[in-house]
């Protein structure tokens, strides 16, 4: 088995074929030891065949993968000394939460006093000590899950990873358990590499996030980075609402830049190297970064006139769609807090921060 020290996870240039197709395509990356490091991309990105490469359970075809400088990419699964929690739990059915849980340590051949002291411990760790009788067939959805998370931290590993493990949970459940999970991993100190397609997911409990596209890392960085700065038109769109607009290139004042939309000028954030003028590129901008005003625009912000299409009430916050001279409509999402509610037809300006805005080339 791998010793483990640090704990520190290298991927160096990893790819997978099927049929001479790169399902991964040259995976290159370092999790650092006691990160949580998700994986997040659409259905067919090639996230959870990375897990699998990890955990052991596909082979690489190229590449190589390490823990603490030591190639494990020819080592089998067992003697990896990882964590694992399947995205449907994978609990044994004909065995109590006692006994699923203590099943890894069995294996390993432990004292019986130190599979007691650990399976005790373990699902302590989970809230389940008072459950540790029960059959899985006797336990909610959640339930399973944490008797899946104590398994799976029960013989101690430094890695633990965790495949959409709550897939099959309701929204509210879903929410308690990021939190149960990401506390988890601090107290313990664990490295977590997790797969998931649910963008929220990933950033409440993520320190760094991988997006992937087509078997490769689009943007990788800590969940505001990326979410704030996205580098191509597919990141923008796939993490969380975003107003994405063709245009092209166009220079205003010195430190200032512009995307030209319908002949229209919209600003955007002038700092660093920009695209030269003239050059097809998008305007980008989140919903929660705009402002609505009616009469006349808010003074030092950029802003564009129209008029509200369609309105949407989604609990905490209105989504406005504004139809304007541009190809595609602006979507403004309002806090129900505020005082101020917009009618269908209404003319309205739509207002941003000139450091809101970016131009994506990709």
């Amino acid at each position: 088995m791998v010793e483990l020290k640090g704990n520190q996870i290298s991927f160096q240039s990893v790819s997978k074929l099927y049929n001479k197709l790169a399902v991964v395509d040259g995976f290159t990356v370092d999790i650092r030891p006691g990160e949580f490091f998700s994986l997040l991309g659409p259905s067919g990105s090639g996230k959870t065949t990375t897990l699998m490469m990890l955990a052991g359970f596909t082979d690489i075809s190229s590449g190589s993968i390490s823990v603490d400088g030591v190639d494990i990419s020819r080592t089998g699964p067992g003697e990896r000394g990882f964590g694992m929690v399947f995205q449907n739990y994978a609990i044994f059915p004909h065995l109590n939460v006692y006994e699923n849980v203590a099943f890894p340590l069995r294996a390993r051949k432990l004292p019986r006093q130190t599979i007691e002291a650990k399976v005790r411990e373990a699902l302590r760790a989970v809230q389940m000590e008072h459950l540790a009788g029960r059959f899985a067939r006797e336990l909610s959805g959640g339930q399973q899950q944490r008797v899946a998370i104590a398994r799976a931290i029960s013989f101690e590993p430094g890695v633990v990873l965790m495949d959409e493990p709550l897939g099959a949970l309701d929204k509210n459940l879903r929410y308690a358990m990021q939190i149960e999970i990401k506390e988890l991993q601090r107290r313990l100190g664990l490295t977590v590499i997790y797969v998931t397609h649910d963008q929220e997911e990933a950033m409440n409990m993520s320190d760094r996030i991988a997006i992937m596209a087509n078997g490769a890392i689009a943007q990788m960085g800590p969940p505001l980075e990326v979410y704030e700065s996205p580098r191509s038109r597919f990141v923008a769109r796939f993490l969380g609402e975003a107003n994405v607009i063709e245009g092209k290139v166009a220079r205003l004042a010195e430190g200032e830049a512009a995307v030209e939309v319908a002949g229209l000028k919209l600003g955007v954030d002038g700092a660093g190297e920009l695209p030269s003028p003239g050059e097809e590129c998008a305007f980008f901008v989140r919903p929660e970064r705009l402002k609505l005003s009616v009469g006349a625009a808010l003074p030092e912000y950029c802003h564009v006139p129209g008029r509200v299409e369609k309105i949407a009430f989604l609990g905490n916050i209105t989504r406005y769609e504004i139809d304007w001279d541009g190809p595609a409509g602006f979507v403004i999402d309002c806090a129900n807090s505020d005082d101020s509610r917009h009618a269908h037809g209404q003319p309205v300006f739509v207002n941003w921060n000139r450091a809101d805005a970016k131009i994506l080339t990709r």
